[in-house]
């Protein structure tokens, strides 16, 4: 069976994900200062301004304002042209104090009571089309954008602006990705430089993160489509937190419980529930039990325990699905704070998620990403 499938992906400076990261900068200062922070943090850009809302309960007082131009200076806003610049855009916050009714069904005496910060489902995938064990697509999207972006940071003379957009068709033969068909990136660039030279500064970042041989057709690579992208970010057009959940997770080739993942702390299961979801899958594929794995996880608002869990090893499964369920249960505790505590959610890690994908990454020291970990693969294979 042959079929294409495309994934895409947009950059830290196109006006969603500036709104993400910015949502995130708040939760990690948060965490930092009172690990106990609760937080649900939105952030909407426009040209010139910015306009946060949310709920937090914390011990601490932030700047915001310092905190969001950070963010914005940071990702390369910086120049009046832009129409919105960290330095000068109006930062307008409506941040109070979260509703008792929602806290106290997280805050319990005893803490294995502790419950969901709301009701709702979660998935995690893994696959093995890449070594990250993430489906291919989305995988070689981000990595374009990446790649894109560490261009333009470490040079400023490079004529690249900070919004950008990839696509990724890619062709499948039996389940299994075999070339590209297509490539689409449209970049933010400086006013003076033509359709053609920006095609030929794209051209050497997408051939380098493919694999060898991958390269589409040139009638099938398309640089700025509409030939020029001058106006660009929330300028070009108005970003909102959460509205990249495809982007942020498996580009459409896994199933999504409807959640965004910025702005919330790790009491959120929208968040935490996902991420714990991605590590589980991610274990079976690398423990070689099946080479795709859907987990999907259910909530209730102040209950400490899942309604559900479910996994699906899509007809690839090399051990029995319902065993399967029995040995993750045991492996990890699956409750809001269970959670927390095995991945050590409650710390300022989550701004550098916004951008490029929450899965796929490589775990980090400080404990970033630490939902990337295979560190329960040796226990499933001993197990099976």
């Amino acid at each position: 069976m042959a079929y294409l499938f495309t994934s895409e992906s947009v950059s830290e400076g196109h006006p969603d994900k500036v709104a993400d990261q910015i949502s995130d900068a708040l939760i990690d200062n948060f965490l930092a200062f009172d690990p106990q922070s609760k937080v649900a943090c939105e952030t909407l850009v426009t040209t010139g301004q910015v306009f946060l809302a949310g709920e937090v309960k914390s011990n601490v007082y932030l700047d915001v304002q310092k905190i969001a131009r950070g963010v914005i200076n940071a990702i390369g806003y910086t120049k009046s042209e832009y129409q919105f610049d960290g330095n000068s855009c109006g930062i307008i916050s409506a941040i109070h104090e979260q509703s008792d009714d929602i806290n106290r069904g997280v805050d319990r005496d005893i803490k294995e009571e502790q419950g969901a910060g709301d009701q709702g489902i979660m998935f995690g995938f893994a696959c093995n089309e890449t070594d990250v064990l993430m489906p291919a697509p989305i995988h070689y999207s981000h990595a374009i954008l990446r790649s894109l972006a560490e261009a333009r940071h470490g040079d400023a003379n490079s004529g690249l602006g900070p919004d950008s957009k990839s696509q990724v068709t890619l062709r499948y033969v039996d389940n299994k990705p075999v070339s590209v068909a297509s490539v689409v990136v449209s970049t933010q660039h400086a006013e003076e430089m033509s359709q053609e030279e920006i095609r030929e500064i794209v051209r050497p970042h997408v051939t380098k993160v493919l694999p060898e041989g991958w390269v589409c057709p040139e009638d099938e690579f398309y640089v700025n489509p509409t030939g020029i992208f001058v106006i660009g970010g929330p300028d070009g057009d108005a970003g909102l937190t959460g509205r990249k959940i495809i982007v942020d997770t498996y580009g459409g080739a896994a199933p999504h419980g409807g959640g965004a993942f910025s702005g919330k702390d790790p009491t959120k299961v929208d968040r935490s529930a996902a991420y714990v979801a991605r590590y589980l899958a991610k274990n079976v594929v690398a423990a070689g039990l099946a080479d795709r794995c859907t987990i999907q996880l259910a909530y209730a608002i102040g209950v400490s325990k899942p309604l559900s869990f479910y996994v699906n090893t899509n007809g690839t499964g090399k051990v029995d699905e319902k065993r399967l369920v029995k040995m993750l249960t045991e492996m990890v505790d699956l409750s809001p704070r269970g959670i927390r505590e095995h991945l050590n959610l409650s710390r300022p890690i989550y701004e550098r998620t916004a951008a490029y994908g929450h899965f796929g990454r490589e775990p980090e020291s400080d404990g970033g990403f630490s939902w990337e970990k295979t560190d329960l693969v040796d226990g499933l294979k001993a197990a099976f």
